[in-house]
């Protein structure tokens, strides 16, 4: 799966109860894709997911965040490979650590689309935890991104997005044909005071609904 050079890392060693947790975990995922993947495939997916997941910083959380990831990357897959229908547009965005302004601009199109799109985000180089103010300034607007956690970029999830947004992170996306790219000079808002980054929010927010207006998806204001 996947094609991202990270995929070479290898698996992760786990402790017994992280393993075991996570062995719930892919079977939940594997009743869930019943007919679509293997076991086996579900469980080396999971477990590469892992791998790329060891930086988060609750490790506690690991084997919920590595279902979490690991069924958006299967979800992709499923969609790229005809597996199962395709109803709205998909957009990924990437920033470098994937800790702020693609969690905000992910956020903020499913939100204003009122769910006519499909957002994921994902970073380059992906950092440990969401940035807290990040989560602040999207409190203060309703949407909640305290859930959330960075995560590295999926092959599967480029290949499933119609449009890719990037802000900051270069080429760090391979480059398909037949889809939408962006680039937006969003200032990165780490270790800004909360008041710099409400002005980053809605910066993000003005690029967001300008993309949806195009897509014809844009609907709550």
């Amino acid at each position: 799966m996947g094609g991202n050079d990270k995929a070479q890392m290898g698996e992760a060693s786990l402790d017994p109860e992280t393993d075991d947790l996570l062995r719930r975990e892919v079977e939940r995922l594997a009743d869930e894709f019943r007919g679509m993947f293997s076991r086996e495939t579900i469980d080396r997916c999971a477990r590469e997911s892992v791998g790329w997941l060891t930086g988060a910083r609750v490790k506690r959380y690991l084997p919920i965040f590595a279902y979490r990831f690991t069924r958006e990357r299967l979800l992709a897959l499923a969609g790229v490979e005809g597996l199962r229908p395709v109803d709205r547009p998909h957009i990924l965005f990437v920033c470098v650590r994937n800790a702020a302004r693609s969690q905000i601009a992910a956020a903020l199109a499913q939100h204003l689309s009122g769910g006519a799109i499909e957002a994921h985000s994902a970073g380059s180089a992906p950092a440990k935890q969401i940035d807290p103010a990040a989560v602040e300034v999207m409190r203060e607007l309703g949407v909640d991104l305290s859930q959330e956690f960075p995560k590295p970029l999926a092959d599967e999830v480029v290949r499933a997005a119609d449009v890719v947004v990037t802000m900051g992170c270069g080429d760090a996306c391979r480059l398909y044909p037949f889809k939408k790219y962006e680039d937006w000079s969003i200032e990165d808002p780490a270790g800004q005071p909360l008041e710099k980054v409400r002005e980053i929010r809605d910066a993000i927010r003005a690029h967001v609904e300008r993309l949806l207006a195009e897509l014809g998806v844009l609907s709550a204001r």
